[in-house]
């Protein structure tokens, strides 16, 4: 893997309480690289010490082999950011707002043909305060990728959109790194590092508590499966911890959840309901996921 980020015993901390601590991995070209956690993890913080818009404690980073506070002009022609929080004068058009930012720049994209692409040429005339939440992020996304940049940062893309605006934001997100950029995204949402990273990192509490990919996570963790299913009113179970595939069941009123692990899981736990004679309405599997991994590592819910 050609390493674009390279992040060593990175640590922050605010009045004596860490904020990042000792947290170490790279990133490599082209990847979609998610950093993951629910808020308070410590995720900004690390990301703008990446950026160089915060200055470590201790540790060390090295962007494109570059130091980003001894190096930052150089890494500004070569990184794009979208920032958590941003802001344009409210009266600033679309297009001028493009143009402007192009100004700072030795080289940079076509902004008409950045409009077409982020959806937004219906919009190039519109004041800034005019655009939905949406389209404001689209906006930020193509000022980050104005000037050409080999590595681009999403600071919580899409909090606050709402579901479509969402998987949006993940198709664009898909087009850029089409584009030869490489992508580092922090989310506190597992679904959206789920479906688009190649490998995600899980900060809690400031600590890297699991880097790998989304799949890998999930498996060398050995987090349970789960058999859902509503049964007929006054329906008795079998003892279906019996079975060696099967941890727990979970039962509240009319719903089961069945958890366990293994290849045959739900055919054993449905043979052997089946075996009772109880009659299951609206069974499905739920396959783990990045959530899961989550919490059993964490031991609590990710929240907005």
């Amino acid at each position: 893997m050609n390493s674009i980020i390279q992040v060593e015993h990175l640590s922050k901390s605010y009045n004596g309480l860490p904020a990042v601590a000792d947290v170490s991995f790279e990133v490599g070209q082209g990847e979609i690289f998610g950093m993951v956690g629910p808020n308070g993890a410590g995720k900004t913080t690390t990301i703008e010490m990446i950026e160089g818009l915060r200055v470590a404690d201790s540790g060390q980073v090295r962007v494109f082999g570059l130091d980003p506070q001894r190096d930052q002009r150089t890494l500004a022609m070569r990184v794009g950011v979208q920032l958590q929080q941003a802001a344009l004068p409210p009266r600033l058009r679309v297009r001028e707002a493009l143009e402007l930012f192009a100004s700072f720049y030795s080289q940079s994209a076509d902004p008409g043909e950045l409009l077409e692409r982020l959806g937004l040429t219906e919009k190039a005339d519109s004041p800034v305060s005019k655009l939905s939440g949406g389209q404001r992020q689209r906006l930020f996304i193509a000022l980050a990728l104005l000037h050409k940049p080999e590595l681009i940062f999403f600071d919580e893309l899409t909090t606050g959109l709402d579901p479509q605006a969402r998987r949006s934001m993940w198709d664009l997100v898909r087009q850029v790194r089409e584009q030869g950029v490489t992508v580092f995204l922090t989310t506190h949402f597992m679904e959206e590092a789920e479906r688009l990273c190649d490998r995600v990192l899980i900060l809690d509490q400031g600590r890297l508590v699991a880097l790998d990919t989304p799949a890998a996570l999930v498996n060398s963790l050995g987090v349970e499966k789960r058999l859902v299913f509503t049964t007929a009113d006054g329906q008795d179970l079998p003892d279906l911890t019996n079975l060696p595939v099967v941890s727990r069941v979970e039962r509240s009123g009319e719903r089961v959840i069945v958890y366990g692990q293994g290849g045959r899981f739900a055919s054993q736990v449905v043979a052997a309901l089946e075996d009772a004679n109880v009659e299951l309405l609206d069974l499905r599997t739920e396959q783990a996921n990045l959530e899961d991994v989550f919490l059993r590592l964490t031991g609590r819910e990710l929240r907005d």
